[in-house]
């Protein structure tokens, strides 16, 4: 029998707040939160799912890996820092595995230090441009907790750390490790926020998913960190699917065939049948092409009654980060929630005629007893496409 793995701990930051009280207060509030307008990362005014709140301190990692990035996983990791030590202590460094999720590492140290080369002819002495590489979110954890046991970060778009997450899994199915620090993080800057607004995709707006009125993501930055492993704990990584469209760079596959293939797979590997789903967790980017493929998705395979939210507008979407936070996300609606209140769905209320119909979560809805499963998706550029089934253990 393959044995189980468990999200046992967690820790995380993100434009709601820093800590699993403070995001809970905030994902169950009655107003939307966290994306907020901002003039930092652009030549207008963006709502940006920006975190204000201090970061950890990454003074004490070698200049190579100083990055906000890598400021936001050390802060994630604070939370969950005596689960690891303990973990560390019980199986040994060589038993433990780290495995992320990035897209941008530390490109906004790149793109700062351009910008003073462009005025002042100099680099600064703080910049290394190692700092962008996207194997150093591992490279700063293994610094900083002394772990050696196998360590990798993914990179593939917004599916990134919840295929961290699947990956994860396998090293303890595998009995390759014993426990894994597995999630993701990425950063805000303007060379992301950049990118997107040349793709049309960016809404100055807060973002409206599944609206006729979406006009596309607020862009954020968040850290999210789960210890796994095979011993009990509150919530279980039931299953996952991956797929890959091959259908274009940065349009999904219109009828959502790769997605539901990815949900389909996840379903199977748990063992369930889609009427066993309490929640899904959309990618809910609010661009025209994502939420029509994935509404068409959603609703062949689980069909209109399956209550479902995003919550990017409560955080942006975190990009490499974003598989990671909500199933951070899915893990607070799991946990400590008798009445098994469920994430809102914030947008305006209208909804677009030409998409399928789903069961949109008002504010303060419940399903009245704790949920069993639910169901996260990560769809991602170049058509790569990550579904995570969380359950209550």
């Amino acid at each position: 029998m393959t044995p189980p793995v468990f999200l046992n701990q967690l820790g995380l930051v993100c434009a709601m707040g820093t800590g699993k009280r403070e995001v809970t207060q905030a994902l169950f509030g009655d107003r939307p939160t966290g994306v907020a307008p901002s003039v930092d990362f652009a030549e207008r005014t963006l709502h940006v799912g920006h975190v204000t709140a201090p970061l950890a301190d990454t003074s004490g990692l070698p200049v190579p890996l100083r990055s906000r990035n890598n400021a936001l996983l050390l802060t994630a990791l604070e939370e969950l820092r005596p689960a690891v030590d303990a973990a560390l202590q019980r199986y040994g460094p060589e038993r433990v595995a780290i495995v992320l999720g990035t897209s941008t590492s530390g490109i906004g140290e790149s793109q700062d230090a351009i910008a003073a080369h462009v005025a002042t002819g100099q680099l600064p002495a703080h910049f290394d441009v190692r700092q962008q590489e996207l194997g150093s979110p591992a490279l700063a954890l293994n610094h900083v907790l002394g772990v050696s046991g196998p360590s990798h970060v993914i990179s593939t778009a917004c599916s990134s750390s919840a295929k961290a997450l699947a990956s994860a899994a396998r090293l303890l199915r595998a009995g390759v490790a014993d426990a894994v620090i597995t999630g993701g993080a990425d950063s805000l800057c303007r060379f992301t926020v950049a990118g997107f607004t040349s793709l049309d995709s960016v809404s100055e707006a807060r973002c409206n998913p599944m609206s006729v009125n979406r006009r596309g993501i607020n862009i954020g930055e968040a850290a999210a960190l789960f210890l796994m492993t095979r011993e009990p704990g509150p919530v279980r990584l039931e299953g996952w699917g991956e797929s890959s469209d091959a259908h274009h760079l940065s349009a999904p596959e219109p009828g959502g065939r790769g997605a539901l293939a990815a949900m389909k797979a996840a379903l199977e590997r748990a063992g369930l049948a889609p009427s066993d789903v309490d929640y899904v967790n959309l990618h809910g980017t609010a661009t025209p092409h994502n939420d029509a493929m994935e509404s068409r998705a959603v609703q062949a395979l689980l069909g209109e009654g399956v209550p479902c939210s995003s919550t990017k507008p409560l955080t942006g979407h975190t990009l490499g980060a974003a598989g990671a936070l909500e199933a951070a996300l899915c893990w607070l609606t799991l946990t400590d929630n008798p009445r098994g209140v469920l994430p809102p769905h914030w947008w305006d209320g209208e909804p677009d005629p030409s998409l399928p119909a789903l069961s949109l979560v008002k504010p303060g809805q419940s399903l009245g007893r704790p949920l069993r499963h639910v169901l996260s998706n990560s769809f991602a550029f170049g058509g790569s496409n990550a579904a995570l089934i969380l359950g209550s253990a």
